[in-house]
């Protein structure tokens, strides 16, 4: 099974954590336009969705999906959403695709997250993956020999050429040759900084439950 078929499979098992009549919140990346995808089947069923991007809401809107802004609704019953990696305590590691503030929003704001990957995103300890930073630019400096001393590699992402700018209007550090052995205390320190938005640990904001695709089929973990 590919791993386009495996991102299908767990869009698809997804649904089921969808309550009907209640607004769903949304993630951003390739694993989750599956999951709209799958979620448009079904779209008659719920008022509308919280998205965590401007890519996901367009997306949503463009399959018929009502978005909602997240200051004008309640707390949310589910957050649906994938990971760059995810150790065996639900804990992640998000950001490839620059939603992550958005998506630790989102997630704070719902009662249950359901992580969907495949199983090449499960990981014994987080850090192999480039760690996601939203930043404040006239940060950047300083935050880079912050990593620096905690040994590890910042740098800043680009797109074509330039400083990715995110929905937010800042920019990403992606930091190398960490091994994340402790994900909530090392969220909580960071946040700290000065001039970082968000890291893309998610700890405190971790999966309850994750969707994981095999080869054999989709595989629940419960957190």
């Amino acid at each position: 099974m590919t791993q386009d078929e495996l991102k299908a499979l767990v869009g698809q098992a997804a649904l089921q954590y969808v309550t009907p009549g209640e607004i769903v919140g949304v993630g951003t990346g390739s694993t989750v336009n599956k999951f709209i995808d799958a979620l448009a089947t079904i779209k008659d069923q719920i008022p509308g969705a919280v998205s965590s991007s401007e890519a996901s809401t367009a997306r949503l809107k463009a399959l018929g999906i009502p978005v909602f802004e997240a200051n004008d609704v309640g707390e949310l019953s589910v957050y649906i959403d994938g990971a760059d990696e995810i150790d065996a305590q639900g804990h992640m590691v998000k950001g490839g695709g620059a939603a992550l503030t958005r998506e630790k929003i989102v997630a704070a704001q719902s009662r249950r997250f359901v992580c969907i990957a495949d199983e090449t995103k499960m990981v014994a300890a987080l850090g192999a993956f480039p760690l996601p930073v939203e930043v404040i630019p006239m940060a950047t400096a300083r935050l880079v020999r912050q990593f620096d001393a905690m040994g590890g590699t910042a740098r800043v992402r680009l797109k074509d050429g330039a400083p990715l700018v995110t929905d937010n209007g800042q920019h990403i550090l992606d930091v190398t040759g960490l091994r994340i052995s402790d994900p909530l205390g090392f969220e909580s320190t960071v946040n700290q900084w000065p001039g970082v938005v968000t890291v893309g640990v998610f700890a405190h904001q971790r999966a309850n439950v994750c969707l994981l695709g095999t080869s054999s089929g989709v595989k629940t973990l419960n957190f």
